[in-house]
């Protein structure tokens, strides 16, 4: 289990979309958000759940994360998994991602998180999920679908 994540809004929505929000409290044993990320939550997640904690980051954000232009959410959670010396964030955004993996950051996206789930037995497939995800508009590359069905054992159709 890795001791600390910090999560952008993107996997809270998916997850919660899904009904499957405890998934990333059964992986992880502290999930951090930034302040940001509890406000574009907020109109899908009202109230995060008290296991998730919001931490404000005591520095500003990092240089090259703020010259990145990515959003506040964006910005901030990768700051504060720096200042948190997190173990992993979890990043769907694609210039976000490169970015946090340039400045040495564990990521992992929310079709990862599922991978994750379904290896520790959490949920019995994959592919489920994503489907439900994509048919409400989550934007997943189809060479990340098809590679994350590889890896999880259920052959992309």
């Amino acid at each position: 289990m890795a001791p600390v994540v910090v999560a952008d809004a993107s996997v809270l929505i998916a997850l919660g979309q899904l009904d499957n929000l405890s998934l990333l409290q059964k992986l992880f044993t502290e999930v951090l958000v930034p302040p940001a990320v509890e406000r574009e939550v907020a109109p899908s997640l009202p109230q995060l759940p008290a296991w998730i904690g919001t931490r404000a980051l005591d520095s500003p954000s990092h240089a090259r994360v703020v010259e990145a232009s990515l959003d506040p959410g964006e910005t901030e959670a990768i700051s504060l998994a720096l200042e948190a010396k997190a173990d992993r964030i979890i990043l769907d955004d694609l210039p976000a991602r490169r970015l946090a993996t340039a400045l040495g950051l564990a990521v992992v996206g929310t079709a990862g998180v599922l991978f994750i789930a379904k290896e520790r037995g959490f949920i019995t497939a994959v592919r489920p999920s994503l489907d439900a995800l994509r048919a409400k508009g989550f934007r997943l590359r189809k060479e990340v679908y098809e590679e994350v069905l590889k890896a999880a054992g259920e052959a992309p159709s």
